[in-house]
């Protein structure tokens, strides 16, 4: 392990941490995620399906979209792992995808927002 030489070495800690730091194609995963998140209805959307199962339809009318336009944040969503869906004879149904990622986005959403979420456990739910 080689010692790094900050220009001003203030703190010992940093260079430490520093040593450990994850390559740069190591943070690409949670930059996808938050550049998928930054749009407005993509969010809506996901917290949607993280209490619901819904078609596109419904989901359509819900957040007042178009077909067209709830399609896209799905399949956007659906290649990121957060959402995944069934077919049931002509229909696709979509709900969040049981995952420790979508887990979390939801209750970080959730908190930003200052929502409760009616199916967490009130143990697991901080009030602010």
């Amino acid at each position: 392990m080689s010692t790094l030489n900050l220009p001003h070495n203030h703190h010992q800690e940093t260079a430490d941490y520093l040593e450990n730091m994850p390559q740069t194609t190591e943070f690409q995963a949670a930059s996808d995620v938050f550049k998928l998140l930054g749009d407005t209805s993509r969010i809506r959307i996901f917290w949607l399906l993280c209490h619901c199962e819904e078609c596109v339809i419904n989901i359509s009318s819900i957040v007042e979209m178009s077909s067209p336009a709830v399609s896209h944040h799905l399949r956007l969503l659906k290649t990121s792992g957060l959402i995944v869906s069934r077919r049931e004879g002509k229909e696709m149904y979509y709900k969040a995808a049981d995952t420790p990622t979508a887990q979390l986005l939801h209750e970080t959403i959730e908190q930003m927002i200052h929502l409760a979420c009616p199916f967490r456990k009130e143990e697991n739910h901080v009030e602010h």
